[in-house]
């Protein structure tokens, strides 16, 4: 077990980086008792780790300091600097956390990425915990159906997948079509935020294989739900969703 003052002596990024992915406040970034972060799933679920979307390292830096790390884990993210700055801060307080530049297009953080979606470099039924927080609330529909696919080729048997999504109900937008899914809120670039429909979500994980097994509605009413996702087993049905009755 390490002790305490080892595990808060990795370097913060600076702040002007955490502005750009969540919060500037240092709390977010630390895990100074060295908990779980996830301790009401199995402790077999941080042996090997997918962090779609990692950023600047909050949640690598966090899973650092916990009492036991993660045997393995790789950080994927399309902003460059972020990436660089994580492999070179982060990657030699150990080795077996590593860094890659998902090469994708975005307007703001990587425009000359590529238009279409670059499957995950690992191996089929390697991860254990594959953590998506704010990604396929930015995602566009054909991009998040083939990551979802990919979600279910590299998570193992048993593993555990924590993804968030912005949520509505076509039912409530009568003129939308059949083919038409998705709500955006930036007419210069639709990932800015992407709300997709709840049944279009559920449908799409079934196809790929994948159950919902645990829902949690957000703390602000339209804002971010938490998906646990995993492999469907025979007869599984998805979980309930609860209504959002957060404050506005």
């Amino acid at each position: 077990m390490r002790e305490k003052s080892e595990r808060v002596q990795l370097p913060l990024p600076p702040k002007e980086l955490r502005l750009l992915v969540s919060s500037g406040e240092e709390s977010f970034w630390n895990n100074p008792s060295g908990r779980r972060l996830f301790p009401d799933l199995p402790e077999s679920v941080d042996d090997s780790v997918l962090d779609f979307g990692c950023g600047c390292g909050r949640l690598a830096r966090q899973l650092l300091q916990q009492e036991r790390p993660p045997r393995r884990y790789l950080g994927l993210d399309l902003h460059a600097g972020l990436v660089r700055w994580c492999t070179e801060n982060l990657t030699p307080a150990a080795r077996a956390f590593e860094f890659r530049h998902h090469d994708v297009f975005n307007l703001g953080f990587n425009p000359a990425g590529s238009r279409s979606p670059v499957a995950f470099p690992v191996g089929d039924g390697s991860v254990s915990l594959f953590v998506a927080w704010s990604v396929f609330t930015h995602l566009l529909e054909a991009d998040a159906s083939f990551y979802l696919r990919e979600l279910a080729r590299v998570l193992r048997p048993g593993g555990v997948a924590v993804t968030t999504w912005l949520l509505f109900s076509k039912r409530d937008f009568p003129v939308m079509q059949e083919f038409q899914n998705a709500l955006f809120i930036n007419d210069v670039d639709p990932t800015n935020a992407v709300y997709f429909d709840r049944d279009w979500l559920l449908g799409v994980l079934a196809a790929a294989g994948l159950v919902v097994s645990d829902v949690r509605p957000p703390g602000v009413r339209g804002f971010q739900w938490v998906l646990r996702l995993r492999h469907a087993g025979p007869g599984d049905c998805h979980a309930a969703f609860p209504a959002d009755d957060a404050p506005l």
